[in-house]
């Protein structure tokens, strides 16, 4: 025993030292109102945490939690993740807004990046697709491919985001069916299947034989499928749960933007910045398109989702009229990114009032 003591202590005075530990991998955490198992939004965002783990390997140690209510339950989690030892977060709900600033306030070294919102800090980032891109040409597709004129919506919550989205279809679908309307039935939540259905079911016997939904499940196309009636996916390829109905839908990338922010918070590069991503960025993409659809209902959706992609076309390009009848944005303007990030109204052709 001496000896090995004596041989330890001689090799590390030559300079030999011991065997390096293996570094410890690098801790990032994700957080999710929804299931993993939603195939919408929670699940993509999910995909986003799975490229990280491809790209980076062993050099880094990832964890989820799923199903997390906004609000108190949201800083309890945030704050446990923190506590564990995750250097970055990302925060996937805009609900989660506040709960991420608070959290972060407390644990200033370690980052956050929160999907959707608007508040950031020296230690938060935010970051969204502009989805509204990738509406403008399923309403566009919805325009050629409506028969009654009738279109439903099935919309979570009336934030700036999904009025957006409403009014962003609306405008593209009445450029090609300028007597179409748009009916909407919120169901108060990002995630419940069963609301989900029956407004699906609700706005097929108000007359409508297209669906178009900024919810996270599946079930409002599966009802339209079972229904007869086409429909579009949200956040995630849907075609599976309706190979015969389902025109198209979006699709939300985050896999490159959580790869490069992992890697920024890895190697001391990170700072907080707002990166609104669309068509053009890859952030928004499109399922692919059903092989029923006409060739000229094709050709008017890749038209639209060109124009966008080169600049040639502003989803919000005026003139644009509200409900009322209104003109709030003339010909030759466009909305602005600040006015989009706080929309609060509907456009004509939306039926029926916006909650507040």
């Amino acid at each position: 025993m001496k000896f090995v003591k004596w041989a330890l202590a001689a090799a590390m005075t030559m300079g030999l030292g011991l065997p390096a530990q293996a570094e410890a991998p690098f801790k990032a955490a994700w957080i999710y109102v929804g299931p993993v198992s939603d195939h919408g939004y929670s699940f993509q965002h999910d995909q986003g945490r799975k490229a990280v783990e491809a790209a980076l390997g062993a050099k880094v140690k990832t964890t989820f939690v799923e199903s997390v209510p906004e609000g108190a339950d949201a800083e309890r989690v945030l704050t446990q993740l923190a506590r564990d030892g995750n250097k970055v977060i990302f925060s996937t709900s805009f609900g989660f807004m506040n709960a991420t600033l608070k959290v972060a306030r407390a644990f200033p070294d370690v980052k956050f990046e929160h999907a959707t919102g608007y508040k950031r800090a020296a230690n938060v980032s935010t970051f969204s697709a502009r989805f509204y891109e990738g509406r403008a040409v399923l309403g566009t597709i919805a325009g050629k491919m409506t028969k009654s004129g009738v279109v439903g919506y099935i919309a979570s919550i009336p934030i700036p985001e999904v009025v957006r989205g409403i009014d962003a279809f609306t405008l593209a679908l009445r450029k090609v069916r300028p007597d179409a309307k748009v009916k909407v039935i919120y169901v108060n939540s990002w995630y419940d299947p069963g609301k989900e259905a029956a407004a699906a079911k609700a706005l097929i016997d108000q007359g409508a034989d297209v669906l178009a939904q900024h919810t996270d499940s599946a079930a409002p196309v599966q009802t339209a499928e079972e229904r007869g009636v086409w429909c579009f996916g949200q956040s995630s390829d849907m075609t599976r749960f309706a190979p015969h109905h389902l025109l198209t839908g979006i699709i939300e990338n985050w896999d490159q933007y959580d790869v490069a922010e992992v890697k920024a918070a890895m190697n001391g590069t990170w700072k907080s910045h707002d990166t609104w991503g669309g068509l053009a960025s890859g952030m928004v993409k499109l399922s692919p398109y059903n092989p029923a659809m006409p060739k000229d209902v094709v050709a008017a959706a890749e038209k639209t989702r060109q124009d966008i992609i080169a600049g040639k076309l502003n989803p919000f390009a005026g003139p644009i009229y509200d409900q009322s009848g209104k003109l709030v944005v003339p010909a030759g303007k466009s909305l602005t990114d600040a006015q989009l990030l706080g929309l609060r109204f509907y456009v004509q052709g939306v039926e029926g009032n916006l909650p507040k």
